[in-house]
């Protein structure tokens, strides 16, 4: 994408009334006006909130967004030429139940309060397999902990990786530290039980994986 394409982006994620930009500094100070009036001030309503972290284009957001309009949908993502696509199909769509944030995930607990999210959905993240970058892997010890921090106490968290790597690093991490499993497959599509949104809901990427033979895993697992 050009520069001239991306800044004209940067220009209209601005105008959109479902994206929100808070900059590091109003993160890092509580000053994030939504963090805990959500549902209140927002959406206006008492439905679950669901996350997606690391959205990208916000596929995934918007296809859970249709098939369960009682939900009220998060898509969270740093980069903005991309988050901008997510955003403004939802506005031609009239979606009033998705919203928009462009943060780092690391301040996750400075956009949400305690207790406020029910589902966090992470799709087609960055496995992060050298040793030095696993402080960057978004299902290590210290970002679950920050999910922890945000979820109910029911609160579920799914995984879907082209990553074998990450499939099973998290399930061993998740046995080690006595947390709860509650799906787990390493192949989906030739597993006719996988629930219905794993499979037929798929990011742009997820596409090229499969045509490259790549197998999708999914997990689904509670912090206890």
């Amino acid at each position: 994408m050009g520069s001239k394409n991306k800044l004209k982006r940067f220009l209209e994620n601005e105008t959109f009334s479902n994206l929100f930009q808070p900059t590091r500094d109003e993160l890092l100070n509580d000053n994030f006006s939504l963090k805990g009036n959500w549902n209140k001030q927002y959406f206006k309503n008492n439905r679950p909130i669901v996350l997606e972290l690391g959205c990208g284009k916000g596929e995934y957001t918007l296809g859970l967004s249709k098939r369960y309009p009682e939900k009220n949908f998060i898509g969270i993502d740093i980069k903005g030429a991309r988050i901008w696509r997510g955003a403004k199909t939802a506005l031609q769509e009239q979606r009033n139940n998705i919203a928009f944030v462009r943060m780092q995930i690391e301040l996750i607990e400075k956009v949400f309060a305690p207790d406020e999210v029910a589902e966090v959905w992470i799709t087609f993240p960055d496995p992060q397999i050298k040793y030095k970058r696993t402080k960057h892997r978004l299902t290590n010890p210290d970002f679950l902990k920050r999910y922890q921090n945000i979820l109910k106490e029911d609160g579920v968290i799914h995984l879907k990786t082209d990553s074998e790597f990450l499939h099973g690093y998290t399930i061993g991490l998740l046995q080690g530290l006595g947390h709860d499993i509650l799906y787990a497959h390493h192949n989906i599509y030739v597993n006719t039980y996988a629930p219905e949104e794993v499979v037929n809901i798929q990011t742009f990427y997820e596409k090229q994986f499969l045509k490259q033979g790549k197998a999708i895993t999914y997990l689904k697992f509670r912090l206890t």
